[in-house]
């Protein structure tokens, strides 16, 4: 079965060992043709984490015009669950908000968003449905 970015996902039964088997040029180690599964699903969840080449984690500025993305605050099926930290924002859905030095702005609008955010208090990002 292809799955994401054309992986071919191999789970072997019975040792519960998950794998998954990748092309050749892979970065999931120095030549590996194989790595685990979590490392896999971090890779697949860090590349969905992105709005038009902005990456949604990291140093956040609200702003009243002309944001980077505008986003709406919902309580269900949101896009992006989102998680407020106070250091280190590197994990998807993982924001700081900063006054100063931003790595992009959103604004918060009630119609028309670009992405729909939930806050939550574990687990930021991207929501599965």
């Amino acid at each position: 079965m292809i799955g994401f970015f054309g992986y071919l996902l191999v789970i072997a039964a019975g040792n519960s060992a998950f794998q998954a088997e990748l092309h050749a040029d892979d970065e999931c180690g120095e030549g590996a043709k194989t790595c685990s599964l979590e490392a896999l699903q971090l890779r697949a969840n860090r590349a969905s984490c992105y709005f038009h080449g902005i990456f949604l984690a990291g140093k956040v500025k609200v702003v009243s015009h002309f944001p980077d993305i505008k986003v709406k605050l919902v309580d269900s099926f949101p896009d992006l669950e989102v998680k407020k930290v106070s250091h280190f924002p590197d994990r998807c859905g993982e924001w700081q908000i900063v006054e100063n030095f931003p790595d992009f702005t959103v604004q918060f609008v009630s119609s028309f968003p670009d992405v729909k955010i939930r806050y939550v208090t574990s687990f930021p990002g991207v929501y599965q449905r």
